[in-house]
């Protein structure tokens, strides 16, 4: 069996437009012409000896070999790009991308950055913040902070740090704040309750954890973000559902109320790191986390 590969320039070509179905855009995304890309599939299928494509109307689709090829040169060019990621994240200094919700930026880590980057110089830390969906296997991210619930993927080397416990919070300032405190959980009945769009079903969690019936509860006006939640809920608008994580500070300085405490959830606060690339740095960072939490 003959061990030499092809043009890994031709197998970048067709890698690229097999993913995409076009020539013209796989021409795009490598800045060359559509002529070279089609030049390079060619070839390609000329050293292998069979079709890669087929014509599809004015498209192109892919053979049973070209898809065969296809899984095996994604897979490839994938591990390529862990092992250089890898190769550059030995470097000390290079930094250290930490992916986390930015609602756990913004109450969380933020006002504790100077104590975490006095404590640990030498990581580099560089955060990157999304209320989407994370996706800890993107490239270029060293870690994810996010709460999740277990099982964790095999491709995945993961640090649970804490449970997330959920509660409602409400400012002092909300209209409502005074007929609230030291009622029954069964007064919340009464309020639209503040909700986001993305963890709907979070009002339910809590009640059945409470013993409660979820159909006694009304939700009220929806955010999009958890930040924007909880923002509204500081700004008196009415009865939210957080992460305790997120306005302990808050609770601790008298922003917000929580009359009625928090209850566990399912997820965990965990740090997720690709188990295939050094954990050495992220071991520090769980550490700095686990005393600060």
């Amino acid at each position: 069996m003959s061990r030499d590969l092809p043009s890994l320039n031709a197998l970048k070509a067709f890698e690229v437009a097999a993913r995409l179905e076009s020539v013209s855009q796989a021409a795009d995304v490598l800045h060359v012409t559509h002529g070279a890309v089609s030049r390079q599939i060619r070839s390609l299928e000329a050293e292998l000896g069979v079709s890669l494509f087929d014509k599809a109307g004015r498209g192109i689709q892919l053979t049973e070999a070209g898809r065969r090829l296809r899984d095996a040169s994604r897979e490839a060019f994938d591990s390529l790009r862990v092992a250089c990621d890898e190769i550059r994240q030995r470097d000390q200094a290079a930094p250290f991308l930490l992916a986390c919700p930015g609602s756990l930026l913004a109450r969380w880590f933020i006002p504790r950055l100077d104590r975490l980057n006095a404590a640990l110089p030498e990581l580099n830390l560089h955060l990157s913040a999304s209320e989407g969906e994370l996706d800890p296997r993107k490239p270029g991210v060293s870690a994810t902070l996010l709460f999740a619930e277990p099982p964790w993927p095999a491709d995945m080397q993961v640090y649970p740090l804490a449970a997330e416990r959920i509660g409602p919070v409400f400012s002092p300032g909300y209209a409502g704040a005074a007929a609230l405190q030291g009622k029954p959980l069964s007064a919340l009945g009464h309020e639209a309750l503040l909700h986001t769009r993305s963890r709907p079903q979070a009002w339910a969690d809590w009640a059945r954890a409470c013993g409660m019936d979820p159909a006694g509860l009304h939700q009220g006006q929806a955010f999009e973000h958890l930040y924007y939640l909880l923002e509204a809920a500081l700004s008196g608008l009415g009865v939210a559902i957080a992460p305790q994580l997120l306005v302990a500070d808050d609770i601790a300085n008298g922003r917000l109320l929580a009359p009625w405490g928090f209850v566990d959830t399912p997820n965990q606060l965990a740090l997720w790191v690709p188990a295939r690339q050094p954990q050495q740095q992220a071991r520090v960072l769980v550490d700095w986390l686990e005393a600060n939490l």
